[in-house]
C-alpha cells in the first residue's frame, strides 16, 4: 500500500512548502537521537522516549516497535512500515494503528485551519490509487475533514474512507497533527468483521495517546 507512505511524504513536502526561508526561522533545527530506544512498552502501555508520548491498548490489542507482518500481506508499502515508531494491532482481526513522529522544518508553520487544509489535499488521489491497486469495482466513500482531539496536542485533523474488498468492509483513516517541535501521523485500518469491538477499541486508544510535556 504505497499511498500509506506517500500519504506521509505529501504531508512533508506541503508543510516545507508553507515555510519561508525569507525570514527568521520559527524553531531551532530539531535533531533526533536514533540510537535512544524508541520507548518502552509495560504490559499494554508503551511511554516513548526518543519521542514524547504515551499510550495504552486495551488488553486484546498488542503494542509493538516491530511493524507486524500481516501488515503487509495487507498492502502496506514495507519501507514505509520500517519508518514507523510504534504499532498497536489486534491479531484476531488485523486492525491495526501505526505513529510516526517527524520534526517540523525551521521555517514550517502551523493552525488547525493549515492542519485541516493539508489532510484534504492529501488525501486527494486516495479513489485513484485505491482502483489502481484493486481495480475499479472497488469504491471508496470518503468521509469529510474533521477536527481531532489529542491530549497535549493543539492542532489536529482527521479524514478516513470506507470500501469494501475481498468481502470484508475497511475503513481506513488518518489524523495529521502538530505540537511543537513535532507533526504527528496517526494511520489507522479497521477492518469490520463479526463480533469484534474493534472501531470501540480504536476510539480508546485515540483518547489513551497524550504527548508527554518534557
Amino acid at each position: 500500500m504505497a499511498r500509506q507512505k506517500s500519504f506521509i511524504g505529501i504531508f512533508l513536502i506541503l508543510a516545507l512548502l508553507s515555510g519561508c526561508a525569507t525570514r527568521p526561522p520559527v524553531r531551532e533545527e530539531v535533531k533526533v537521537d536514533l540510537t535512544v530506544p524508541v520507548g518502552k512498552i509495560e504490559e499494554n502501555q508503551f511511554t516513548g522516549i526518543r519521542y514524547p508520548f504515551k499510550i495504552l491498548a486495551p488488553s486484546n490489542w498488542k503494542i509493538t516497535t516491530e511493524f507486524p507482518k500481516f501488515m503487509v500481506e495487507l498492502g502496506y508499502d514495507k519501507e514505509g512500515l520500517e519508518e514507523s515508531e510504534v504499532f498497536v494491532f489486534n491479531s484476531a482481526t488485523q486492525s491495526n494503528i501505526q505513529i510516526d513522529f517527524t520534526p517540523a522544518g525551521r521555517y514550517s508553520t502551523f493552525s488547525q485551519e493549515r492542519i485541516e487544509a493539508l489532510t484534504t489535499v492529501a488525501m486527494g488521489s486516495f479513489k485513484e490509487e485505491l482502483e489502481k491497486d484493486y481495480g475499479k469495482d472497488v469504491k471508496a466513500e470518503i468521509g469529510p475533514t474533521t477536527p481531532f482531539t489529542l491530549k497535549g496536542v493543539p492542532f489536529a485533523a482527521k479524514k478516513y474512507a470506507t470500501y469494501t474488498l475481498h468481502g470484508v468492509k475497511r475503513e481506513q483513516g488518518w489524523i495529521y497533527a502538530f505540537t511543537e517541535p513535532y507533526q504527528i501521523f496517526i494511520l489507522y485500518m479497521i477492518l469490520e468483521k463479526e463480533g469484534s469491538n474493534d472501531r470501540q477499541d480504536l476510539s480508546k486508544i485515540l483518547e489513551s495517546f497524550q504527548v508527554i510535556n518534557k
